[in-house]
């Protein structure tokens, strides 16, 4: 049983600046999230995205933005939950709650905050009639151990970043890898289209463009991954592993079944605290809604601070909040 006074569902930079501001009210933190690394859309997605409303950077990139902000709570010292999505919660007699995931990890807390941005991201699976016939017999949608690959045969399909850049990394890890994409050019970050291009003239892995999935074959476990080109070739692959890497897609999950306040696929809050309707749970970020909300990080992070003012009361309840300046104050660990 993992204990925290906040546990909170989304490790994106709006969970991320929430650590921050109830950190500031030595409130401790506990992050949980079904991506296998920290950063929410900002990593998964387009890490190296300029972003241009962030006070104080002109510009900054999504993944930059990331690491300032683990650099920032570091003196919090947040423990996190990677690559398992947050499956029930259970209320208890004091008014506590303990969270679990679909790994089976319990978290006691006194508040939720849910900061999962557009809810819980599924990834989007390619039309394959029996890809689900090989889902944990070598289908995976994320790599969350690589060593999990080191010397196997690994196939790749995708032309965005999270292809790119697993294919780079894996290059060093796998036996033989493999990249499939149905176009011939990369949605992904230039300098990676031309480090997988170096890397397949020197014959370090197999690039395939133009090429459209066809099938999956294999008897109990994955055996090949078959494609076609644009001549309607058939081309098999020999593969331990298969990771499409096509983006994600955002549904709300088990959270919908939590008894909030839903209007299309997002969470009603009071603007007060951004507090649901159910007590000790509160909303923050792209997954809440309310008249004039604006999805940008910057309003998550205005969401956050005020949230954590209102979770104090549930953390200390014998004490009173005093809000000091951090010019004032400063940052003072526990």
């Amino acid at each position: 049983m993992i204990k925290t006074d906040i546990c909170i569902i989304g490790a994106g930079p709006v969970g991320l600046f929430a650590v921050f501001e109830a950190g500031l009210l030595k409130m401790r933190c506990h992050l949980i999230d079904v991506l296998p690394q920290v950063g929410g859309q900002l990593s998964e997605i387009y890490p190296h995205k300029p972003i241009y409303d962030i006070p104080g950077y002109p510009t900054i990139k999504a993944q930059e933005l990331i690491d300032n902000q683990l650099a920032q709570i570091k003196p919090f010292n947040p423990t996190f939950t990677l690559g398992e999505q947050v499956s029930a919660l259970k209320k208890q007699e004091d008014g506590s709650y303990i969270v679990q995931s679909d790994e089976g990890t319990e978290i006691h807390c006194q508040v939720v905050v849910i900061a999962a941005g557009l809810g819980s991201f599924e990834p989007r699976k390619p039309a394959l009639e029996n890809l689900t016939n090989f889902e944990r017999k070598g289908v995976d949608y994320m790599v969350k151990d690589p060593e999990k690959y080191r010397g196997k045969r690994i196939v790749i399909a995708g032309g965005g970043d999270s292809a790119l850049d697993w294919t780079i990394f894996l290059a060093d890890v796998a036996a033989e890898v493999t990249l499939i994409h149905r176009s011939d050019s990369f949605r992904g970050a230039p300098d990676s289209a031309d480090k997988i291009q170096e890397l397949a003239q020197a014959g370090r892995i197999n690039l395939l463009l133009s090429h459209h999935l066809s099938a999956l074959a294999g008897t109990s476990q994955l055996a090949s991954v078959i494609a076609v080109n644009k001549a309607q070739e058939t081309v098999t692959i020999p593969a331990d592993y298969f990771i499409p890497l096509f983006g994600l897609s955002p549904k709300l999950g088990p959270i919908a079944a939590w008894g909030l306040q839903i209007d299309k696929n997002a969470i009603e809050v009071n603007t007060f605290d951004y507090a649901t309707n159910v007590e000790r749970i509160f909303a923050i970020g792209d997954i809440n809604t309310y008249p004039g909300k604006l999805k940008l990080i910057l309003c998550g992070y205005h969401e956050a601070a005020l949230m954590a003012q209102s979770a104090f009361k549930y953390v200390y309840p014998d004490q009173k909040l005093s809000f000091k300046y951090t010019t004032v104050n400063g940052i003072n660990t526990f």
